[in-house]
């Protein structure tokens, strides 16, 4: 049997990042495969490894990396699959190995989560799967439960430890918060959904979107902040929640992409946009994500990376999108 996800470290000494991730593909039930290979020391071997895996139908590449961490951009460059950056912290609390995952030109992508992350990686992947195996979506949907719980479990412990004498630790108690039930989801045969928080980044969602156009993927564009009108957001939300995979696009603390992970058990792209401190602000918001819910977080400004992330997470089903995903990349330099 041929494994769905491969991943890969650039060296053995981050088998502790991979068991993260490991750990979360047994648990979704996900077939995988680990290999220790260097984009710098062994890159024949990873040419080899990531070309006839692709070839035989490994559907998502996870790479572990740290320092210069070229072992993602390594591995895209040989596929037209997902490839998920896992930066590990290093030298330099492990910033340079998140700057080399994220800041990846287009149109060589690589979606990448927090540093040190691996579980979030092999979430993502495993939600990528989700978008055409339903065994998997009932998974994903079973573990974010369990995320859940651990929240409820933690406030029970932190009440049954602390004493004072104005504490009311049964005020509210006895209410049950659930998900509020919104009318009918819209459009169907959506395959991407982008929203940006505000006009001011409609350059980059223009450009995101008009490479899907190219991709012929189907898709909406709509600017819509969660904070402004919260209620609006959620039925908005909840409308759109046959969409495939999310792309959101905002900068400053990136409230956008944190609310729709929070709202949906879809892929998310995230697209931090050049606001205030260079972008920075928006980029460590989105990518440093807390365990079990993932943003994929691409370079700053660039939007066409999300769409090229969206395309090949479309292609594994559709092969008029891997045909043109490819010809992208392959005149990308004419485009």
């Amino acid at each position: 049997m041929v494994p769905k996800v491969m991943i890969i470290l650039g060296s053995a000494s981050d088998r502790k990042i991979a068991e993260k991730a490991t750990k979360i593909l047994e648990k979704l039930q996900i077939p995988y495969s680990l290999k220790v290979a260097s984009a710098h020391r062994t890159h024949d071997k990873v040419k080899g490894l990531v070309v006839d895996a692709t070839k035989d139908g490994v559907e998502v590449f996870i790479a572990i990396a740290g320092l210069a961490a070229h072992l993602p951009g390594a591995i895209a460059a040989y596929t037209h699959r997902p490839v998920i950056g896992v930066p590990v912290d290093g030298a330099i609390v492990g910033l340079d190995a998140l700057y080399a995952c994220v800041q990846m030109p287009y149109p060589i992508a690589v979606p990448t989560v927090g540093i040190n992350r691996g579980d979030n990686a092999a979430i993502l992947a495993g939600q990528i799967i989700a978008s055409h195996d339903d065994d998997v979506k009932a998974n994903i949907s079973k573990l974010r439960k369990e995320y859940q719980q651990k929240v409820e479990n933690g406030e029970k412990e932190l009440l049954a430890d602390i004493e004072g004498e104005y504490i009311d630790k049964d005020y509210l108690s006895d209410k049950t918060y659930e998900k509020t039930e919104y009318s009918e989801t819209l459009d169907d045969t959506l395959d991407v959904m982008i929203l940006a928080g505000s006009h001011s980044d409609s350059a980059i969602a223009q450009k995101t979107a008009v490479l899907l156009e190219r991709m012929n993927v189907s898709y909406k564009l709509d600017y819509i902040s969660p904070v402004r009108d919260v209620e609006a957001f959620e039925e908005y939300m909840a409308k759109r929640a046959n969409a495939k995979v999310f792309i959101a696009i905002s900068g400053l603390s990136s409230v956008v992409a944190g609310s729709i992970v929070a709202l949906s058990e879809k892929p998310v792209i995230g697209v931090p946009c050049e606001k205030k401190l260079q972008g920075q602000d928006a980029l460590y918001s989105m990518v440093n994500m807390p365990p079990g819910m993932p943003i994929g977080t691409v370079g700053i400004d660039n939007g066409k990376n999300a769409a090229i992330v969206a395309g090949e997470i479309l292609a594994l089903t559709d092969k008029k999108v891997e045909e043109r995903l490819k010809w992208i990349r392959s005149k990308s330099g004419d485009l």
